[in-house]
Parts: structure tokens; C-alpha cells; sequence
């Protein structure tokens, strides 16, 4: 009983920043899960095919759209595009994010505009495009895929730190404003993850084992440790999560 509250089988779901790592995996498991995916990237790349290939093993019916979220004019047109799919998310996870490594006192106001517009900016306007339909039908799930840095930030990622707060806070906001419509909304929080992005600096030893050992479980996380808590908030088995974070960090938040 309990493994049929996961099935995501006529849903239809959007993933932004889908191409690598936990985007994709998210998106894969849902896909496995039965929802009809639709996988994105900021253009055309082999990861982003790679990335719709994996989805369409498991759902023929997955796809893919590109568009730049920095460009406000391209979040429009993806949804618009989303809509002549036929595809309109009933699940908008909002995985999508630049993080550039920058102490704070040399941020220039245009760069942090940037983080701003990509990480925070575009996840709103995306949330109210999907809205109107959740509405109208009383159920959807909006996701954010947040950072652990909500709650312990990194002294070079001050602008991608003060973004994913910013999330948190409107997750908070607009959940108590729509639950009574059937409709979720939740941050995901992943704390060090092996994936792409990570990799450079994961890669040097001696900043390994810094992280390693800030990390209780002494372990970075895998993508499909993400998708997993990602599946539970999109289904009908955490109808009754909202507003909420969960951390999927080994313990990285923890005082120690």
C-alpha cells in the first residue's frame, strides 16, 4: 500500500537544471517512478541528451526544453513552450543554480545580480506560472533544491548563500498560502555532493579531508541520495510535508 503512495504515474513534472548531477538524478527517478519528465539545460549539450535518454529509459515520453534563467524573457518562453507540450508540471523542482566562488568584498553588484536573477528570481516567476494549474486541479508539488549553506554558509559563496536563505524563506511564505489548494511546497537542501560541480574542489586532498571531516557521516553525498528525498516530497506519501526543509547532508549542518 505504502509503495503505490511513490507512483508518480500520469504526473507530469519539470526539472530544471536537470542535465548533470542531482538535477538529473531527480529527474531519472521520477521518471522511473512513471511521471512524464520534462529535463532541462541553459542550451543543447550532450550531458542534457545523455541526461533525456536516462529519463526515457524508464518513461518514452520524457523530453527535453533549454532556456537561460538569468533572461527572464526565456523563463516565459520555456513555460509557454511548456504549454504547447502539453506538459505544464503538476511537479516544478527548481534544481538550477550558479555559484560563484568570491569573497565577499570583491563581489561586484553585477555578478550578485546575476546569482540573484538565476537562483532566486527565476524559481519565483516559474512557481507562479505553474501555479494556475496546480490550483485548478488541487494537487501539485513545488520544490526547491536549496543548499546546506542556509545554515552554514561558505565564506567564498556569500551571494549563493544569501540566494538558497532567500528561497527557504519564500518556500515558508507561500506554503502557508496554498496548502489548503492541495498544493506542497518544500526545500531540498543537499550539503557536499560528489557531482560535476564539485569535483575540482573535491579533487585536491588536503580540501577533501577538510570537508571529510566536517561531515559526521565522513562522506559526501551522491545524487540519488537527493532524488530519493525528492521522490518522497513530489508523491502522495509526503502529502503532509510543507513549508518544511530537509537536509540530505550527512550532518554537515551540526554543530561540532
Amino acid at each position: 500500500m505504502l509503495k503505490e503512495k511513490f507512483d508518480l504515474t500520469g504526473k507530469k513534472a519539470f526539472v530544471t537544471g536537470s542535465a548533470r548531477g542531482i538535477g538529473r538524478a531527480i529527474a531519472a527517478a521520477f521518471a522511473e517512478y512513471g511521471a512524464r519528465v520534462i529535463v532541462h539545460g541553459v542550451k543543447p549539450s550532450a550531458p542534457l541528451e545523455a541526461s533525456l535518454a536516462e529519463a526515457r529509459s524508464f518513461n518514452p515520453a520524457c523530453d527535453a526544453i533549454t532556456g537561460d534563467l538569468g533572461d527572464p524573457a526565456a523563463v516565459e518562453a520555456m513555460f509557454a513552450r511548456l504549454a504547447e507540450m502539453d506538459a505544464m508540471p503538476d511537479i516544478l523542482v527548481a534544481c538550477a543554480s550558479i555559484q560563484k566562488n568570491i569573497h565577499w568584498s570583491e563581489f561586484d553588484a553585477e555578478e550578485a545580480h546575476h546569482e540573484m536573477e538565476v537562483n532566486f528570481h527565476a524559481t519565483l516567476r516559474m512557481f507562479q506560472l505553474a501555479y494556475p494549474k496546480m490550483k485548478e486541479q488541487g494537487w501539485g508539488r513545488l520544490i526547491v533544491v536549496g543548499s546546506v549553506q542556509e545554515q552554514r554558509p561558505h565564506p567564498e559563496m556569500c551571494a549563493y548563500a544569501a540566494t538558497k536563505s532567500a528561497l527557504e524563506n519564500l518556500v515558508r511564505n507561500i506554503a502557508r498560502q496554498v496548502a489548503r489548494e492541495g498544493i506542497t511546497v518544500n526545500n531540498l537542501c543537499p550539503g557536499a555532493f560528489a557531482t560535476d560541480r564539485n569535483a575540482a574542489a573535491l579533487s585536491n586532498p588536503v580540501y577533501r579531508e577538510k570537508v571529510m571531516n566536517a561531515i559526521p557521516m565522513h562522506d559526501t553525498g551522491r545524487p540519488e541520495d537527493a532524488a530519493g528525498a525528492a521522490l518522497l516530497l513530489a508523491s502522495e506519501a509526503g502529502r503532509y510535508i510543507t513549508g518544511t526543509t530537509i537536509m540530505v547532508d550527512g550532518g554537515l549542518r551540526l554543530p561540532g
